[in-house]
């Protein structure tokens, strides 16, 4: 499936299950046909729609340079709205930070999952 971000860049998805809609958010080196969140989506499947798509410039999404990560946030609404609105979202590692980012935006999220975002919080390097 796809649609298309507020810059008009076309997005690839995935829909599967049936229930209330979950999104995934991949990490910056994965899409769709590689992603580690693929066993998820299919457990999940049984009691949730799960979107799955190809972050920009990934996979089968297009890209629209220069990056930035307000057209990421876009990009994650734009996948939102074609889930209905309203939407439970899962991150892993950048794509965690994606989505912390989007909701801190204002993305309307009922639930929020993070996996592994790569945030340095110990005082052990610079941030």
């Amino acid at each position: 499936m796809q649609t298309n971000s507020a810059d008009g860049t076309s997005l690839a998805y995935t829909r599967i299950g049936r229930g209330p809609a979950v999104v995934l958010v991949d990490g910056a080196l994965s899409h769709r046909a590689q992603s580690i969140n693929t066993p998820l989506a299919e457990a999940l499947a049984g009691d949730f729609t799960v979107y799955t798509y190809d972050r920009r410039g990934r996979g089968e999404s297009g890209d629209t340079p220069p990056y930035a990560t307000e057209r990421e946030i876009e990009d994650l609404a734009a996948i939102a709205e074609a889930a209905g609105g309203s939407i439970r979202l899962y991150g892993t590692s950048s794509g965690a930070a994606l989505a912390l980012a989007a909701v801190d935006a204002g993305l309307a999220v009922e639930r929020l999952a993070l996996y592994e975002p790569p945030f340095i919080v110990d005082g052990a390097r610079p941030p």
